[in-house]
């Protein structure tokens, strides 16, 4: 019994870590016709852009009342402490005009990122709701 008790708690603590590890998918509610600015996009070293070509979108799910682009523009990496913006853009989501009833859904974005050291990719888990 003791045992088991020792098994279950270990089993309870890597459950705990696990969760806490796992990405919480972001959550964003639209109107009919709405954008937002999701993220910006950029790709860095020493707060120089390795960028050498326009990022790519794909949309792997999600519904047709709600769309993605990338705004091309240059942005300041402030979670590198850069002082300067560098290449890159911003990750837009728009809801549909003339949305007619809710629409709650997963959007699976995944962006492409040519590097000077290569394709990079980086995906985005959204959770949307569009309000009429």
């Amino acid at each position: 019994m003791r045992r088991f008790l020792f098994l279950l708690s270990g089993a309870v603590i890597w459950l705990h870590v696990l969760l806490r590890l796992a990405p919480a998918a972001e959550s964003v509610a639209l109107k009919s016709g709405e954008s937002v600015d999701l993220s910006n996009l950029f790709w860095v070293a020493n707060c120089h852009s390795l960028l050498k070509g326009p990022m790519k979108l794909d949309v792997l799910e999600g519904p047709p009342e709600i769309t993605a682009f990338i705004r091309e523009q240059d942005v300041v990496p402030h979670a590198y402490n850069c002082p300067a913006a560098v290449k890159g853009g911003v990750l837009v989501l728009t809801a549909a005009a003339g949305v007619q009833k809710k629409v709650q859904a997963k959007v699976v974005l995944r962006v492409k990122y040519p590097t000077v050291d290569g394709e990079k990719q980086r995906s985005f888990d959204i959770e949307a709701i569009v309000i009429p």
